[in-house]
């Protein structure tokens, strides 16, 4: 492979990508394997599964097709059984619409792509093995192929961010593994999420940012949090404005850019808003006062931030009980990759984390250009080459190692120095990557339900950066790699059994 190949991110090798796509279909399919197995090894916590009332609506499918009868009741039967915990409100949906007050919680791209998908394609398999099963099947294809296609967007962002396909190579490969895969195979809506997420943030680094705003649109028509992808906007607006006035002397070509980044963002908000919206139209209009939830009597009647609440008691401390200590523990391993992965990268460049990106390291001239989406230097290569930083990590590292040797220290320590002086660890757009990893991590924390962090914060990619700059190290970076694998692997293998099986798991 040329050094060309491997330095240009506009190109990543196609023979990584193909690998990154090898390893994400197995690892689909090692998770289908490992749920089938638990599921005739263990007998579930739970077998309400397959229960289904009709819906409410007399025009739904599910009026029209629940009763007939299907050719292969055994296999429509043993998909059902799968529908468990939130799988049951996005089939549902798909099925009937909205209901019910809490389903609303759930966002509509998930079950819109099942019902889409359940009339087309696998129409034919309704009278083979029922429409329920129909439903559930479409969404477990619809999940798993979201799944594959955000690898490959995750392995082309890293390439630009990292400038390191084998760095990328390695996150991407870490990411087909994560510790909440069983999600990612099921029907829950992470799948979709993460592709929105990381294919809307390649596009707005590749410079197509009409193409990243309907993207980031998406991802808040997945998961309530997609709306925060209007951040990375907000960002590049900030460092744009900030270029107009103070390098350019252009105060005008600042409100320009101000409107332009405000519309963006707005179109990011715009599914989400309008799904509460549609909320309040369904629950809230031409009702008497006394007959209205309490909600919809609200200066800002936010359907959603009502449901959290009253219906799974999420709010500030809310979690914080004695008798949670083990979800805690739960989230314990994510939510510390976390702290260390905002720790590293804020201590690798702190002068640019802590102004924003608007000055430049000690001892380097502030860049003449704002933060844009051509600009894909990384802070470290600035002033040195890749060649002169690696042979500076090998000194280091003999170093570090004699002094080990003298004082007989084996006990592992995070790698930091020698992390900060590897070649391509450092992007400018880590920085909003970082704040948003850092805002989510907050909220998982103080909160939300804290077991559900481990899928939350799964689709943050300076986790992967981080991890895979731990695994590429020498030294005792090698024993935290280690441990990072045995993590995942822990999670997926407990995951599928607990999960599958209608047992509590994050």
């Amino acid at each position: 492979m040329t050094n060309s190949m491997k330095t240009s991110p506009g190109n990543p090798p196609n023979n990584h990508q193909i690998l990154i796509l090898k390893y994400a279909i197995s690892s689909r399919l090692l998770l289908l394997a490992l749920i089938i197995f638990w599921c005739i090894l263990v007998h579930p916590y739970d077998t309400s599964s397959p229960l289904n009332p009709t819906c409410l609506s007399s025009n739904s499918l599910n009026h029209h097709h629940h009763h007939h009868n299907v050719l292969w009741p055994q296999i429509g039967s043993a998909i059902e059984d799968s529908i468990v915990w939130d799988s049951v409100y996005f089939v549902r949906i798909a099925e009937c619409g909205y209901e019910y007050e809490q389903s609303y919680a759930f966002l509509p791209l998930l079950p819109i792509c099942i019902l889409i998908l359940s009339h087309t394609v696998f129409a034919p398999m309704v009278p083979l093995i029922g429409l329920r099963a129909v439903l559930a099947l479409a969404g477990y294809v619809v999940n798993n192929v979201a799944f594959v296609l955000a690898a490959v967007y995750l392995y082309r962002l890293s390439v630009i961010i990292l400038k390191d396909p084998e760095a990328a190579l390695k996150a991407s490969i870490l990411f087909c593994f994560n510790p909440a895969s069983i999600f990612y195979s099921s029907i829950y809506s992470e799948s979709l999420y993460s592709l929105f997420s990381l294919g809307g943030l390649y596009h707005l680094l590749s410079g197509a940012k009409n193409i990243a705003v309907l993207w980031f649109a998406l991802s808040g028509c997945a998961r309530s949090n997609g709306v925060l992808n209007a951040g990375y906007f907000c960002f590049q607006t900030m460092n744009q404005v900030y270029h107009d006035i103070f390098l350019k002397k252009r105060p005008l070509l600042a409100v320009k850019d101000i409107v332009i980044g405000a519309l963006r963002c707005a179109c990011i908000f715009l599914p989400f808003i309008t799904f509460q919206a549609y909320g309040y139209y369904n629950i809230c209009h031409g009702r008497f006062l006394d007959e209205t939830r309490p909600w919809c009597k609200s200066k800002i009647p936010l359907l959603y931030n009502y449901i959290q609440s009253h219906y799974w008691g999420v709010g500030f401390l809310r979690y914080f009980q004695l008798k949670q200590l083990p979800n805690f523990l739960l989230a314990s391993p994510i939510l510390s990759l976390s702290f260390f992965s905002i720790l590293h990268y804020v201590r690798s460049q702190p002068e640019i984390f802590f102004s924003l990106g608007f000055r430049a390291p000690t001892g380097e001239k502030s860049s003449t250009a704002p933060f844009s989406s051509q600009d894909t230097t990384p802070i470290t290569n600035i002033t040195k080459s890749k060649e002169e930083l690696s042979t500076k990590v090998q000194e280091n590292q003999n170093l570090r190692q004699r002094s080990q040797s003298s004082k007989g220290d084996d006990n592992p320590t995070l790698p930091e120095h020698d992390l900060l002086q590897k070649p391509g660890c450092f992007h400018m757009f880590i920085i909003p990557c970082i704040l948003h990893l850092g805002f989510m991590a907050a909220t998982a924390f103080l909160v939300m339900h804290v077991q559900v962090a481990t899928r939350f914060l799964s689709a943050s990619p300076p986790l992967y950066w981080f991890a895979s700059c731990i695994t590429t190290s020498q030294g005792s970076g090698k024993k935290w790699g280690y441990m990072i694998w045995a993590y995942s692997t822990a999670y997926i293998l407990v995951g599928s059994l607990l999960f599958s099986n209608f047992y509590p798991f994050t």
